[in-house]
């Protein structure tokens, strides 16, 4: 970690949102697959891009939703690792999520379900608060000093 003069690198960014955004769809998959996947009979897309799916009125749409919630608070982890600051925690979050309805839409349309934006605007909530809360808490850690003393 280097705080002093931070360069602007925009390949570095590019990079940083690519490894997010995979990282955050492999633990959706791995949560869907423990949630969702032991109550369906054929996994597939639909479950992370369609908004229909997003429901409270199946227990299977409440396990979809209790998947992109743990996700959330994983991609706080993620945040901590590949990012390390918390003023950049917001904007990587909300570049996540921006992508995220991005292929949303060209899966499946413009999401006209108000629970898939309640869920998608609290897992964006939580993962950029937690993750600049675990990032300041990280920057705030005392530097440790040796305190050997000469004896000469």
């Amino acid at each position: 970690m280097f705080f002093g003069a931070v360069v602007w690198d925009p390949w570095l960014i590019v990079a940083q949102i690519g490894c997010i955004q995979c990282l955050y769809y492999l633990i959706l998959g791995i949560f869907l697959e423990i949630l969702v996947g032991t109550r369906v009979s054929r996994r597939s897309l639909v479950y992370f891009f369609d908004y229909a799916t997003v429901t409270v009125s199946t227990v299977t749409g409440w396990c979809v939703i209790g998947s992109f919630l743990l996700s959330s608070l994983a991609g706080a982890g993620i945040l901590l690792y590949l990012i390390e600051r918390a003023k950049k925690c917001l904007d990587f979050s909300a570049t996540l999520y921006i992508i995220h309805l991005f292929i949303c839409i060209v899966y499946g349309g413009w999401p006209s379900s108000l629970t898939w934006w309640i869920v998608n605007v609290t897992g964006l909530g939580v993962m950029a608060l937690l993750g600049e809360y675990l990032c300041i808490k990280r920057e705030l850690r005392e530097i440790p000093i040796p305190r050997y003393r000469s004896s000469v």
